[in-house]
């Protein structure tokens, strides 16, 4: 059931867990749940500290976009936001006191993290990213994306094309929305050329923490 693209439907819809370590009683209640390592990410090695470790780094991170991006995140300026590689929404979760509403992505083929998502209380979808996504034109005011180059195909044939990603990405931003992509420098370059040619406006910051990623 965790395969959403490209199978045969089978009967997937299992009843509500009431028993055991996952059951809907044991998840803690809003917004602690937000924070709180879920029981499902103990299935990963390491889980709970990977988990922990992604929320405190995402908690930096958005400061830095509100700090030094100038990213009007807060205010009526943006109201939708997507998070295209979403992993555990920990960057959801950072704006849990903004006035917005977020949208996380976990990309086809990668780890199936979305229950993790949704035990925190946040929204999210399963998507292939070689397809449009089910959504209207100009649906969103900021799109964010980490490892762009990974979430299109995991397997050795790549099915689309970064410039075909980034033509859906145009189509679902709002005119005069922000695109933020965090990537190996290699790549961001390849985007800048990409969204230069799409009319985007494009500025490069290095990566404040450890220097190997550029926005």
């Amino acid at each position: 059931p965790n395969d959403g693209w490209y199978y045969k439907l089978k009967n997937c819809v299992s009843k509500s867990v009431l028993k055991g370590d996952i059951a809907i009683g044991s998840i803690p209640k809003w917004p602690d749940r937000v924070t709180k390592p879920p029981l499902r990410v103990t299935v990963m090695r390491n889980g709970i500290d990977v988990f922990e470790a992604d929320t405190r780094r995402w908690a930096r991170r958005v400061a830095y976009y509100k700090k030094s991006l100038n990213i009007k995140l807060g205010t009526s300026t943006i109201r939708n936001v997507m998070d295209m590689n979403a992993l555990f929404g920990g960057f959801a979760a950072s704006l849990l006191s903004d006035p917005v509403w977020v949208m996380n992505v976990v990309p086809a083929r990668k780890a199936s993290t979305l229950g993790v998502i949704y035990d925190r209380g946040l929204i999210g979808v399963y998507h292939d990213w070689c397809e449009a996504f089910s959504t209207y034109p100009r649906s969103y005011d900021l799109i964010h994306v980490t490892s762009i180059e990974s979430i299109r195909d995991s397997s050795s044939k790549s099915r689309c094309h970064l410039m075909d990603l980034m033509v859906e990405m145009d189509r679902i931003l709002r005119p005069e929305g922000t695109v933020v992509v965090r990537d190996l420098p290699q790549v961001i370059d390849k985007v800048g050329r990409i969204a230069r040619a799409i009319r985007w406006t494009v500025t490069v910051h290095e990566e404040p923490e450890s220097g190997a990623e550029r926005l």
